[in-house]
């Protein structure tokens, strides 16, 4: 292949580029237990990781994750949905008790084991309800290899920035096909450190800031004491019942995604003037989904595309851009359209239709298909 002068061409698959990504973002310490799709992060993160942990199995990953996080360390994982199931309770333990840290989520083919070497986009209705209440874990979703590089520095400055575990969410093609990638494009990542307390008051944990975020200050510091609990607490992490200040602070936790929304959403937005119709992707698909909209431009339609690559929580104003648009169509790889649920219901009306596949990568050709069926 004949690069262009200045260029730095390779072939790289997206394992590498995470990992990379988020080593020079500043992540202290990778734990993991391997799982098919993720075996290149795990391999990858045992030599580019300053600390890296094999856990006994996944439960004992979110564990450790938990204690290296209070520590004061920014601690990274990567698994697929069996994996995933078995670290729900612990990711929900970290969400009440504010501790930052990422977790990639390799999507494969389910239900349960599924096929190991299959791809899917099928977990975000999962992610959606992982955390009881309804609460939003912020989920990033990387649409090619630039993203791979960009979003993972996102994710792990929002999970320090607003005390919480994030979500990586990508899929089997995503982490395991090698792309062909120009490395003089990928641009310079700056690093995220976590900040600690410096007051001469007392720490408090949970007294949130102006932001709604608490400072953080790590266990076993040699001058304030520090309580943190999963349990339902007030602002000094004392476990209380359903007092004022503690269901406050519940509240805060919802809301604190929401007022700092703007810093970390992401999402590209290609409008055509005069589209009615507006094609919606992420991840893997949003690849055929670019294809599909450059092809349909030069058949004469207009057609707007958004790729959206923060996923949860759904950003309000996407539904200003929806209204737009008198037909929408959502494409991704699953069965039931989990994404288009997200956005708009299990009942959304005959102007909002779904480009799906199970077992198999959604085309080019299957998107127009889809879009001129429904036209």
């Amino acid at each position: 292949m004949e690069a262009r002068t200045g260029t730095k061409v390779s072939l790289i698959d997206g394992s590498r580029l995470i990992v990379e990504s988020l080593v020079r973002s500043g992540a202290d310490i990778y734990i993991g237990y391997p799982i098919t799709p993720t075996n290149w992060i795990y391999a990858y993160s045992q030599k580019r990781f300053p600390m890296m942990l094999a856990a006994p199995d996944e439960i004992t990953t979110l564990q450790w994750m938990a204690g290296w996080s209070a520590a004061g360390y920014t601690p990274v994982t990567a698994t697929s949905f069996p994996g995933f199931a078995l670290m729900v309770e612990s990711i929900n333990m970290a969400f009440m008790m504010e501790l930052p840290m990422v977790i990639v989520l390799a999507q494969r083919l389910g239900p349960s084991t599924g096929t190991a070497t299959a791809g899917a986009q099928g977990d975000l209705l999962l992610i959606n309800g992982l955390i009881s209440g309804g609460y939003p874990v912020p989920t990033f979703s990387p649409s090619n290899m630039i993203d791979c590089w960009k979003l993972p520095n996102i994710a792990l400055r929002t999970a320090v920035e607003l005390r919480t575990p994030v979500i990586v969410l990508t899929s089997k093609e995503m982490v395991m096909t090698k792309f062909t990638v120009d490395l003089s494009e990928l641009p310079e990542l700056e690093p995220i450190r976590r900040k600690f307390y410096e007051g001469d008051k007392p720490y408090r944990p949970y007294l949130p800031r102006e932001n709604m975020v608490p400072e953080f200050l790590p266990v076993g510091n040699d001058r304030w004491q520090v309580r943190l609990t999963a349990s339902t607490h007030n602002e000094d992490g004392i476990i209380q019942h359903t007092s004022t200040e503690a269901m406050d602070n519940t509240r805060r936790l919802q809301a604190k995604m929401f007022r700092n929304l703007d810093s970390y959403l992401s999402f590209e937005l290609d409008e055509v003037p005069g589209a009615d119709t507006l094609l919606i992707s992420y991840g893997i698909t949003a690849l055929a989904a670019r294809e599909a909209t450059r092809r349909m431009r030069e058949m004469g339609y207009r057609i707007s595309l958004l790729i959206v690559k923060t996923l949860i929580p759904v950003a309000p104003l996407f539904y200003q851009i929806f209204q737009h648009y008198s037909r929408i169509v959502v494409a991704e790889e699953n069965l039931n359209g989990e994404y288009k649920e997200i956005l708009f219901g299990k009942n959304p009306g005959p102007n909002v239709v779904g480009v799906n596949a199970i077992g198999k990568m959604i085309s080019p050709d299957d998107i127009i298909e889809g879009v001129l069926k429904n036209d």
